[in-house]
């Protein structure tokens, strides 16, 4: 072995320490976030309509003039996360940095149809983030989640009680609800086609269900939620919405949706509601009636870094602050033979989400 090829012990340590220093500060590029859509800092580029230098920010910002270079130091890191890109400008002779959008970052612009921001700030909020420093302590309780160790109850009960996270949290929902349903009314049609009925249980204020009754003028749509979510909310011609326990029971339809429900509960909880699903499409059975899930399938094998890191730190979410968990292909498979099910399809067609198609 040549000698410029000997692993250098010190580098190695080093390289090491910045590996662990990196995990550690990890929270800053999501506090960053949240801090650049408080602030409106997509909203203000968008509007300058071209690149915007940091006093031209400020300016639109608002904020503390004594403060612009830590607005400096702030779009920095954003720069280096990729939600912002920074170029030059040429002005009078010289040149100046500017700051542009992104494809990432337009997705955070208030306006945008499909914006991500609402569920940006329901996933940073400290009612979400702050279980975390408590599962140290749910390991050695009886708690069934950190979250419970935390509040003394589990999110969707404390959701009921608290109207300000309520809101923050359904808003966050419906921002997810609008992007997933854009995708399945434009690339997944044939999931929807030859139903008359279909049931979207937890599907929070409805947006996905009416995503769906207005690409499918004919298919009678009716949402499942908590008597809290639905107050107040009004239907439409083929939408309604009823209150309700989907433990308990599921209005009969050909078809039962569920967006990002199953990861909240654990298998025993699943199979119990795959029952009720069962019995609800049973009369739908010869006519091709199924269940539809809109869920993570968690491959560590074919998954790139980025995308598998991003799922198993949901599945470290769903741990912290629900009794559920990301699945595998096979720990699906398990859930649809023990309720019963003979047959699924998946179709990876939502990113880091796929569309699991279950059938009787």
């Amino acid at each position: 072995m040549a000698l410029t090829d000997a692993v250098d012990p010190i580098q190695e340590l080093l390289d090491a320490q910045s590996h662990v220093w990196n995990l550690i500060f990890s929270y800053i590029s999501s506090m960053s976030l949240k801090s650049a859509i408080q602030l409106g800092i997509p909203d203000a580029i968008h509007k300058h309509n071209k690149p915007i230098t940091l006093i031209q920010l400020a300016d639109a910002l608002s904020i503390n003039k004594a403060k612009s270079h830590a607005l400096f130091r702030l779009m920095r890191i954003l720069v280096h996360s990729k939600i912002f890109n920074k170029v030059k400008i040429s002005k009078d002779e010289d040149e100046e940095e500017a700051y542009s959008l992104t494809r990432t970052s337009r997705l955070l612009l208030r306006d945008e149809p499909l914006s991500f921001s609402p569920f940006a700030l329901a996933m940073i909020d400290p009612i979400i983030a702050d279980p975390f420093h408590n599962v140290t302590e749910w390991f050695k309780d009886e708690c069934a989640s950190p979250f419970f160790t935390r509040n003394g109850s589990n999110l969707f009960e404390l959701a009921g009680n608290d109207r300000v996270f309520n809101q923050v949290f359904n808003e966050g929902m419906a921002s997810d609800a609008r992007f997933v349903g854009s995708i399945l009314v434009g690339k997944c049609k044939h999931v929807f086609e030859g139903l008359t009925t279909l049931v979207d249980v937890g599907g929070g204020t409805g947006t996905v269900a009416k995503v769906v009754a207005d690409a499918f003028s004919g298919l009678k749509c009716v949402v499942l939620e908590l008597p809290h979510v639905v107050a107040r909310l009004e239907g439409s011609e083929n939408l309604s919405f009823v209150s309700g326990d989907m433990f308990e029971f599921i209005p009969p339809a050909d078809a039962v949706f569920f967006k990002w429900i199953f990861h909240d509960w654990s298998d025993e909880d699943c199979i119990k509601i795959l029952e009720r699903c069962k019995e609800a499409i049973f009369s739908s059975k010869e006519k091709g009636g199924k269940v539809i899930i809109v869920d993570m399938v968690v491959d560590c094998e074919k998954q790139e870094d980025e995308g598998i890191e991003t799922q198993l730190s949901m599945d470290m979410l769903m741990m912290a602050v629900t009794t559920g968990k990301e699945r595998s292909e096979k720990e699906w498979a398990e859930l649809f033979s023990a309720a019963g099910f003979l047959n699924y399809k998946i179709t990876p067609i939502l990113g880091l989400r796929s569309v699991i198609e279950v059938f009787l």
